[in-house]
C-alpha cells in the first residue's frame, strides 16, 4: 500500500494534534491506531488508451494520501481515462471517458456501488465527459451527442437526448441544462455551440452561439452561465463569456480574457490561462456579481504552477486546489491554497489529476 504525507506545516500540525487527543484517549501508552478517512478525493485522468485512471484518497486529519485508493478498495482499476469526479448526496460519481462507463462510489468507503455501462442501442460506446445534478437526477453528457438522465436512487439511465457534437461541459441554471458542444473531435470543424435543454420536458429548446470549441461551463447564483471556449490552439484564443439564463442570449464576451479553466464559489471565480508556446500560467479572481476583475494573481506568495489543469474549491472553508500535471507524462501534484492565496500544503496524487472533490461530513443534530 503506497503512503505519501501531505507536505505542509500546518496540515502536519493539525494531523499532530489529532495523535495527541487520541493517544490521551488510550489507557496505556501503545500508539492508537488512526483509521483512514478519505476528506478529499483526487481523480487522475491517466493516459488515453493506457486503462490507468486512478483515485487518490486523503485523510487530512491523519495527513495520508493513499494512491490507487479505488483499487485498493474494490481489487480492480477505474478503467480508461477519467474525465469528472463529483459527490452528489451520499454517493460519489467518477465519469470515464473511454471506458464509457459512470462508476458509482461510497465517498465513505471509497468502494464502488455500481459500474454503469454507458453503450448506445447498438452497443456503441458513447464516451461520456461531464456529469451535473438536479433535484434527484443526474445528466451526463457524451462525445456521442446526448445527454442522459440518470436516477440517482435506482442508478438506471432512463432517457437519452440529443445535444451538439462532443459535449464537453454541463451545468444547471434557471431549471435547464447548458451543454457546452465543443467538435473537439473534428479538429479544424470546432462546434460554436451551448445545447439549452428544459429539465421537466428533457428536450432541447435551443442552441446558443458562442466562439469556437467551448469546454468549462459553469453557472453562479445569479442566473448567469460561464463558459470557455478554447479556440483552435492558434489564431483563435481562449475566450471567456456569460450567459443569461433568463434571455439565453450571450450578454457579455470579456474582451482580452483569456481563460483555459475556472471554476466558482459564492461570488468568486477563480481563473487561469496557460500558454502552451510560453508555458506560462496565470491566476485571476472576478466577481461574479460585478463581473469585474478582483486580482490579477490569486496566488500571492512565491509558489510557481507549473502546467495548472483542474482548479476546485472547498465549499466549507473556501481553500482553493490547484493540481499541476507537469508534463502530462509523469506523477502530478495538489497544491492547496487559502482565500488569501498563500499555499496551505501539497501533495502527490497520480498521473494526470485533473479534479478534487469534498466529503462533507454530516452535521451534528
Amino acid at each position: 500500500m503506497t503512503k505519501h504525507q501531505l507536505t505542509a506545516i500546518g496540515l502536519k500540525s493539525l494531523a499532530l494534534a489529532g495523535a495527541i487527543f487520541f493517544a490521551g484517549c488510550r489507557k496505556n501508552d501503545d500508539p492508537a491506531p488512526q483509521p483512514f478517512q478519505a476528506s478529499l478525493y483526487v481523480l487522475n485522468e491517466g493516459l488515453f488508451n493506457m486503462n490507468n485512471t486512478t483515485l487518490t484518497g486523503i485523510d487530512t486529519l491523519t495527513g495520508v494520501a493513499k494512491t490507487d485508493y479505488f483499487e485498493q478498495k474494490n481489487k480492480r482499476g477505474l478503467g480508461d481515462t477519467g474525465n469528472d469526479l463529483k459527490i452528489y448526496g451520499s454517493k460519489m460519481y467518477a465519469v470515464v471517458n473511454v471506458s464509457s462507463q459512470l462508476e458509482v462510489i461510497d465517498p465513505n468507503t471509497g468502494k464502488s456501488l455500481k459500474q454503469i455501462s454507458m453503450l448506445d442501442e447498438q452497443g456503441v460506446p458513447r464516451q461520456p465527459r461531464y456529469i451535473a445534478f438536479h433535484a434527484g437526477k443526474a445528466y451526463v453528457c457524451s462525445f456521442d451527442g446526448t445527454v442522459g438522465r440518470l436516477d440517482t436512487a435506482t442508478l438506471q439511465f432512463d432517457k437519452f437526448v440529443k445535444a451538439g457534437r462532443q459535449p464537453d461541459g454541463i451545468c444547471v441554471a434557471n431549471n435547464k441544462l447548458y451543454v457546452s458542444n465543443s467538435g473537439g473531435l473534428d479538429f479544424p470543424n470546432y462546434d460554436n455551440t451551448v445545447s439549452v435543454i428544459d429539465i421537466p420536458s428533457f428536450t432541447e429548446l435551443k442552441k446558443i452561439s458562442v466562439q469556437v470549441n467551448p469546454y468549462t461551463i459553469q453557472a453562479d447564483d445569479y442566473g448567469d452561465v460561464y463558459v470557455v471556449s478554447r479556440g483552435d490552439y492558434g489564431d483563435i484564443h481562449c475566450t471567456f463569456q456569460a450567459i443569461d439564463s433568463k434571455t439565453d442570449q450571450v450578454k457579455k464576451v470579456f474582451e482580452g480574457l483569456e481563460v483555459l479553466n475556472f471554476t466558482i464559489n459564492g461570488d468568486l471565480a477563480y481563473l487561469y490561462n496557460y500558454n502552451f508556446t510560453t508555458q506560462q500560467a496565470s491566476f485571476k479572481l472576478l466577481n461574479v456579481k460585478t463581473e469585474e476583475i478582483v486580482t490579477e494573481n490569486f496566488i500571492t506568495d512565491e509558489t510557481k504552477i507549473t502546467t495548472p489543469y483542474g482548479i476546485d474549491v472547498n465549499p466549507s472553508n473556501g481553500d482553493v486546489y490547484i493540481t499541476d500535471v507537469y508534463d502530462f507524462t509523469t506523477t502530478g501534484d495538489v497544491y492547496c491554497f487559502s482565500k488569501e492565496g498563500k499555499l496551505k500544503f501539497k501533495f502527490q496524487a497520480g498521473l494526470n489529476p485533473n479534479n478534487v472533490v469534498f466529503v462533507q461530513k454530516p452535521k451534528k443534530q
